[in-house]
C-alpha cells in the first residue's frame, strides 16, 4: 500500500511539472507570436524564407493561421489532462474538447500542411512535417469519433496521442537546444533530426504512457466523484 501511494505521489508531481512546462511554453509562444501580428514580412522566423515565399499569399495565410490556432490548441488541450480541474465542470470539459478538436481539424493541421510545403531543409523536412500534420489530424479525428461513440477509454488514449503531436513544437525547441549545445551537432543535422524526432519521439512516449495505464488513470480521476462509473472505464 505504501509503495502504491509513493508511485501515485511521483505521478502527481510529474503531472504538475508537465503542466507547468506546457504553461510556460504556451506563454513563451504567445510572446513570440505577438510581433508577427504586425504582419511585417521581414521579422524573426520569416527572415529564413525567400522573398518569393514571403510574397506568397498561400504561405502567409498558412503561417498566420498556424501560429494563432496552435496557441488555442495548447490552451484548450492542457486542462483536459488535469481531471481535478474539470471534474465538477463537465460542460467546460466538453467545450474545451470541442475547441481543441475543431481547431486542429479545421485550422492548425491544414495550415501546418501548407507550411510543410515551404519547409527549409529539402524533401526530408517537407515529408517529416507533412506526415506530422497527417498523424495529428488523424489522431484527433479518431479521438473525436470515439467520443461520439462514448468509448471513453479509447477516446482518452487517442487524445493522449493527439496531444503528444500537439507538443511537437515544444519538443522541437528543447531537442534542438540539446543537440546543438550539448551534442555539438551541425545546424542542418540538428534541424533535420528534430523535424522527425520531435513528433515521433512524443508519440513513442505517449504509447508508453497509454500502455502503462495513463488513460485509465485520467478517467478514474475524472469520474472519482461520479457514481456509477461508466462501463467503458476499466476498474
Amino acid at each position: 500500500m505504501k509503495s502504491e501511494k509513493s508511485v501515485e505521489s511521483v505521478i502527481r508531481v510529474a503531472q504538475v511539472l508537465f503542466g507547468l512546462a506546457v504553461v510556460l511554453f504556451t506563454g513563451r509562444m504567445l510572446v513570440m507570436v505577438l510581433p508577427y501580428l504586425s504582419f511585417e514580412p521581414g521579422i524573426h522566423f520569416l527572415t529564413t524564407k525567400s522573398d518569393e515565399t514571403n510574397a506568397s499569399g498561400l504561405f502567409r495565410l498558412g503561417f498566420y493561421v498556424h501560429i494563432t490556432s496552435s496557441l488555442v490548441v495548447l490552451a484548450a488541450g492542457l486542462p483536459q489532462f488535469f481531471p481535478a480541474l474539470l471534474r465538477r465542470r463537465p460542460a467546460l470539459h466538453r467545450a474545451l474538447g470541442k475547441v481543441y478538436v475543431a481547431t486542429i481539424l479545421a485550422l492548425a493541421a491544414p495550415s501546418g500542411l501548407i507550411l510543410a510545403g515551404y519547409a527549409n531543409g529539402g524533401l526530408a523536412a517537407k515529408v517529416g512535417f507533412t506526415l506530422q500534420c497527417f498523424v495529428w489530424w488523424l489522431a484527433t479525428w479518431q479521438a473525436y469519433r470515439l467520443a461520439r461513440q462514448r468509448r471513453w477509454a479509447e477516446h482518452t488514449e487517442w487524445m493522449l496521442r493527439s496531444f503528444a503531436v500537439t507538443l511537437a513544437a515544444m519538443s522541437l525547441r528543447l531537442e534542438s537546444y540539446a543537440m546543438f549545445h550539448w551534442l555539438g551537432t551541425k545546424p542542418i543535422e540538428t534541424y533535420l533530426t528534430v523535424t522527425w524526432l520531435s513528433w515521433t519521439g512524443n508519440l513513442l512516449l505517449a504509447e508508453v504512457l497509454v500502455q502503462g495505464g495513463a488513460a485509465r488513470r485520467l478517467l478514474r480521476d475524472f469520474y472519482a466523484s461520479k457514481q456509477p462509473k461508466p462501463q467503458a472505464v476499466p476498474a
